[in-house]
């Protein structure tokens, strides 16, 4: 299970940093501009849901992965656009709730397979 949370937080690590460097430095102009929307409504918050139902499938060993995941997406945003944006801050807190929540529910389904 140590070893489902380090490849996670490295595929977290990959999609909340690398992927925002990438859209700075290779795009520019107004298709820098879509690319991030698509980043921030779309790629992460899927990946915020997917990683909460990860989590929740094994919840005593993957319950930092929404963590995990939404420090990274603020390390990155705060990289690589405005250091210090209170705009990621409210991002951030969507995603860990997404994450969450999506962890939650997948934690009862599990419960509920269980009985």
């Amino acid at each position: 299970m140590k070893k489902d949370l380090i490849l996670w937080s490295l595929v977290s690590m990959v999609i909340m940093l690398l992927l925002p460097w990438l859209a700075v430095t290779f795009i520019k102009g107004d298709a820098a501009m879509a690319v991030c929307f698509l980043l921030f409504f779309v790629v992460d918050p899927i990946y915020s849901i997917s990683i909460g139902v990860l989590g929740g499938k094994n919840v005593r060993y993957l319950w930092g992965l929404p963590i995990i995941s939404t420090i990274l997406f603020l390390l990155g945003t705060w990289l690589f656009f405005d250091m210090g944006e209170s705009a990621f801050i409210l991002y951030a807190g969507i995603y860990l709730i997404l994450g969450i929540c999506a962890m939650l529910i997948s934690m009862l389904i599990q419960w509920k397979k269980q009985r």
